[in-house]
């Protein structure tokens, strides 16, 4: 696939966002960085240490308890919500051209949910990879070795 100019690229994990524009061509893409973002999300043993809550049954002696909340997965959560807001806002302040995602499996799902108008729009491609510890340059090729 061929991303042309003015095209943006997001670029995503649960916990790093890099937010591109090509300032090149079709042929001779240029990935320059319009937002770069890093999560401070520690492990869920040092956000949480509470143990899980438990509950009686209304009738006879049966017991349960609740499951422990990740407090990673939320906090990834809550950055794939500001990634796809970030993506958001460039698309609006830049009007023109098309839009590709590349994000791990998980993150894609989580970053679907919250697409916006203008990102849903111009949509054009969605990349499964976890790229976003990668060159520009596996970016690129990744992009263009992509077919819808």
């Amino acid at each position: 696939m061929k991303i042309e100019n003015g095209a943006l690229v997001l670029v995503a994990d649960g916990q790093k966002l890099l937010l591109f524009r090509n300032e090149g061509d079709e042929k001779y893409p240029v990935l320059t960085t319009l937002v770069h973002d890093e999560a401070q999300n520690p492990a869920s043993r040092m956000q949480g240490d509470d143990t899980p809550g438990r509950t009686r049954s209304s009738s006879g002696e049966m017991r349960s308890s609740y499951q422990e909340t990740n407090w990673h997965d939320e906090g990834e959560e809550a950055f794939s919500r500001k990634a796809a807001e970030s993506l958001e806002k460039c698309a609006e302040a830049n009007p023109e051209g098309e839009i590709v995602v590349i994000a791990d499996p998980h993150s894609l799902g989580q970053l679907r949910q919250h697409y916006g108008n203008a990102t849903r729009a111009r949509l054009c491609g969605e990349i499964a990879k976890d790229l976003v510890r990668h060159t520009t340059d596996d970016i690129v090729n990744a992009i263009e070795s992509f077919h819808p």
